[in-house]
């Protein structure tokens, strides 16, 4: 199993390119950010130095979208990444909950998502793609092999679907083993209805990750807070599943839906953040099954688990008070251990 480590783009910026180096000495294979252009710095000039200052990182957004960067220069940018450092990049691409609402914009439609992934992925590979209006472009500076794959993050009947019709990855933002067994089969059996080898498509888990020193219930009753936020931001995409589909219809599991009923608004300048008053809604019992916190062995366990269901990558969310702890105790005893 590949690991991730994801991050806010918060001034200063050196501050992200130390943690990414650090998890690259803890054996991480990939780093990621949020990419919110109002919350956050810009993390493709943040990338530049995270790939500039590691050797095998590979780096992306988890998630872009493709409202608020044109299609073709979200290619540029990854391609010239790629150029620079070799093909170090992964396209995490989305419907763009905060970028988009923050901006005053509604997320963007699947069908927008859809042709954003044809003209990135092929643009990155330096082939021609239609930017639409019978407009084709190419980039003429592309090296032979080049490559930008991209993941998309998804929940939805329709977003799964689509996910394992036409994404290289699979980016599931929750931890929980029944929903992860659901939503990984959805895509695979996507996948293969559509022609196309399921095991093709990256599946990788998002969630953040609190290591306590045990399982008192002082200690999970801290990490439960450090970790609520979570419960929050994924409720942002949970409502819109409901607004779109119901509850209780079968479209949705009802585990995924259920714990929003007490949700009432959502303020993004707390977005993300441990300690984020809107998110008090979320019971504990969301903030165990959607993370991982507990002793190291608890970690162990759970990853193991993800990884049966076909997870091939787990990617911790270091939004917390022990980040640096976290990351090395993965290093030194979680990753070693769910790689034996």
């Amino acid at each position: 199993m590949d690991f991730g480590l994801v991050l806010q783009t918060d001034p200063p910026a050196s501050r992200v390119v130390e943690l990414m180096q650090r998890a690259e000495r803890n054996g991480f294979s990939h780093g990621w950010t949020f990419d919110s252009a109002v919350l956050w710095q810009e993390p493709f000039v943040i990338y530049s130095q995270v790939l500039a200052n590691t050797s095998t990182l590979k780096i992306g957004p988890m998630v872009t979208n493709p409202g608020t960067r044109t299609w073709e220069v979200t290619a540029s940018t990854f391609a010239t990444l790629n150029d620079m450092f070799g093909n170090r990049t992964v396209c995490g691409i989305g419907r763009g909950d905060s970028a988009m609402r923050v901006a005053g914009r509604k997320p963007n439609t699947l069908a927008r998502i859809s042709d954003a992934i044809r003209v990135i992925r092929a643009l990155g590979r330096g082939e021609e793609a239609d930017l639409g209006g019978g407009t084709v472009v190419r980039f003429p500076w592309t090296k032979p092999g080049a490559e930008v794959p991209v993941w998309m993050a998804a929940y939805g009947p329709k977003a799964l679907k689509m996910t394992g019709e036409e994404a290289d990855g699979f980016i599931l933002q929750l931890a929980d083993l029944y929903l992860t067994e659901y939503m990984v089969k959805a895509v695979r059996d996507a996948a293969e209805a559509a022609g196309r080898d399921p095991s093709e498509v990256t599946v990788c888990v998002a969630a953040p990750a609190y290591v306590t020193a045990d399982d008192s219930p002082e200690a999970l009753a801290h990490a439960r807070e450090q970790c609520r936020w979570f419960g929050g931001m994924v409720g942002n995409h949970v409502a819109d599943l409901v607004a779109k589909y119901g509850a209780h219809t079968g479209a949705v599991p009802d585990e995924l839906t259920d714990y929003i009923k007490a949700r009432e608004g959502y303020d993004y300048a707390h977005h993300g953040r441990s300690g984020n008053p809107d998110t008090q809604f979320v019971p504990a019992e969301i903030v165990d099954r959607f993370c991982l916190i507990g002793p190291v062995e608890k970690h162990i366990e759970k990853l193991t688990a993800l990884r049966a269901l076909g997870v091939d990558q787990f990617a911790l969310y270091d939004m917390h008070d022990a980040r640096e702890a976290v990351i090395d105790t993965y290093g030194t005893q979680v990753i070693p251990a769910v790689n034996a």
